[in-house]
């Protein structure tokens, strides 16, 4: 059964099905293909950017709970479509996860910084050529986010979806400006290693 209104409980239902609903709260009908649009354009900046087919099966979820109904009508190119809208049973399930579900710490897995880990093992210039190419990375959605953000400000609707766009633009930048320090530590790290490889002046401990 859904969860009704006020219930301090929720479905078991993944994030994803949850993010998944959220993309058809916002009151329009939409196709997977205008889903993932709009994930490509909001979601990716701090959760996770869906397949087509992630989205579909999320999709075939919440329909099975009643949280999503779906039907098909004519697309513009002469080709039918299926196009979904969020249910009253699905909107009352969706605030209610956003109410009471847990508080979990963000879980990091930073595949950059598990590499600079084992630089031990890497060849001179790699870490640098790996750090300078995510600074990169990161100023590109930088100024990504700062652009969905112009295009999510003013409209009343988007207010929380610009806010967090915001948050994401500093996050990014964050990501950018730390990535720079710790190209600085690897440089003087560097520099160091030349005069005693152990970094600390006699044999290298087992342990960090």
């Amino acid at each position: 059964m859904p969860a009704r209104r006020g219930s301090p409980t929720h479905p078991d239902l993944p994030a994803t099905s949850w993010a998944v609903l959220g993309l058809l709260s916002f009151g329009r009908e939409l196709s997977g293909y205008d889903m993932k649009k709009w994930a490509d354009y909001g979601l990716c900046f701090f959760y996770w950017s869906p397949s087509f087919s992630q989205i579909y099966n999320q999709l075939k979820r919440l329909e099975r709970h009643g949280y999503a109904s779906s039907r098909v009508i004519s697309g513009t190119d002469s080709r039918d479509k299926r196009v979904y809208t969020i249910t009253e049973d699905g909107r009352e399930a969706l605030e209610t996860w956003v109410a009471h579900a847990p508080v979990h710490p963000p879980v990091l897995k930073h595949s950059v910084l598990l590499r600079v880990w084992l630089g031990h093992l890497a060849e001179s210039g790699t870490l640098r050529t790996l750090l300078t190419t995510h600074a990169g990375e990161a100023e590109h959605m930088r100024a990504w986010a700062n652009e969905a953000h112009g295009q999510a400000e003013g409209e009343p609707a988007w207010a929380y979806q610009a806010s967090v766009l915001r948050w994401a633009e500093r996050y990014y930048a964050a990501q950018r400006d730390n990535t720079e320090t710790l190209l600085a530590e690897l440089d003087e790290l560097g520099h160091a290693s030349a005069h005693d490889p152990t970094g600390a002046g006699g044999e290298r401990s087992a342990h960090p």
